[in-house]
């Protein structure tokens, strides 16, 4: 962890579990002005880790009978996804971004509207809309009137937030409560997290890091966007957590005490998906695979929000886990063509990584 501070992070902490062995730590600093230390159990914005909570709660929903896994949209919000598209695009293709719709996150921050053309993107939406109300409606149809991606079940899929937010008002529709309210009783609740939570301003409630963002050498010195309105990103994710939390969800999600084994195997069902970041992943319902040649497979999902990222992974037995913060993004410059060059942080994580999943 003092590799990958020392390699350009201010601040990140991790915790990993072997069996009933529970190891924390933490290396650097939680604001870059008064060197004020990170600690390993701050809260932190753990962007598309909701991702899993919210699959895992509509798969909630499929098993009481009140979802179709492999029911077209269109039968539920059929002003959001209508006509042929929403007869085509089923809740199982949202939750594993096979639907083919768009991102929308381009209509909705102006100055990233060439997004993922890095090069030709700019950061000054991220001040622009810090306190930003954004309607999910309103996201929703950015992204599903936006030129699709592909036809409905083609793969590979395109990792989408359209996706996620529609599977939000899913759950509204059927539960009758916001899909925020549902996921904190019926997923945070149940798993007994208690330092788990959607904001409810922009502000992250409790011991916390500031978030540092470069974009791709962009904004330099890096600035500080740990108070941001996450109304743009809802159910998709908002989710603030700590690592201990995060551990403990992924751990109780394996063994069966969120959603039935049924709906546990669907979730490790893969397919095909280009990531935002244009490479090709793996991506199941709402859980992707992390695997080295010849070792344990590990489950769980990553995410980044302005300034911050995090992951949590657990292995495929449940007896080894890691999750990780970060209090920067997009540290990689980009080259003449617009993709982003390599930096040491990039190796510095990935020994953290392979150290912490495989001892």
């Amino acid at each position: 962890m003092e590799d990958v501070h020392r390699a350009g992070v201010p601040g990140l902490f991790a915790e990993v579990r072997d069996g009933d062995q529970v190891w924390r730590g933490a290396a650097g600093v939680a604001d870059v002005d008064t060197g004020r230390p990170v600690d390993a159990g701050m809260r932190h914005r753990v962007g598309s880790i909701t991702k899993t909570f919210t699959a895992a709660a509509v798969l909630q929903q499929v098993e009481s009978g009140r979802i179709g896994l492999d029911t077209p949209i269109g039968r539920y919000l059929p002003k959001l996804v209508p006509g042929e598209r929403g007869d085509a695009i089923t809740v199982r293709m949202l939750i594993d971004h096979t639907s083919g719709l768009a991102e929308y996150l381009p209509y909705a921050y102006p100055s990233l509207k060439a997004f993922p053309d890095l090069a030709r993107t700019g950061p000054q939406s991220l001040d622009d809309h810090r306190l930003t109300r954004f309607d999910p409606v309103e996201l929703i149809g950015m992204g599903v009137t936006a030129p699709a991606f592909g036809p409905p079940g083609g793969v590979p899929g395109l990792y989408s937030n359209t996706n996620y937010l529609l599977l939000g008002e899913l759950l509204a529709q059927v539960t009758g409560t916001t899909a925020e309210r549902y996921i904190t009783r019926n997923v945070i609740e149940r798993a007994g997290l208690r330092d788990t939570g959607f904001p409810a301003g922009p502000h992250v409630d409790g011991p916390h890091s500031k978030l540092y963002e470069a974009w791709f050498g962009m904004i330099d010195p890096p600035r500080d966007y740990s108070v941001f309105d996450m109304s743009w990103v809802g159910p998709s994710a908002s989710l603030i957590s700590t690592v201990s939390d995060l551990n403990r969800f992924f751990g109780k999600l394996l063994a069966g005490e969120i959603v039935g084994p049924s709906s546990l195997a669907q979730m490790r069902r893969t397919v095909p998906v280009i990531s935002q970041e244009g490479r090709t992943i793996d991506y199941g319902l709402g859980l992707y695979p992390m695997e080295e040649p010849g070792r344990s497979t590990f489950w769980g999902h990553g995410g980044t929000v302005w300034g911050g990222g995090a992951l949590a992974v657990i292995r495929a037995d449940g007896k080894r886990q890691l999750a990780v913060a970060v209090n920067t993004q997009r540290w990689n410059r980009l080259d003449s063509s617009g993709r982003p060059q390599p930096h040491p942080i990039d190796d510095a994580l990935a020994t953290l990584h392979r150290v912490a999943m495989y001892g």
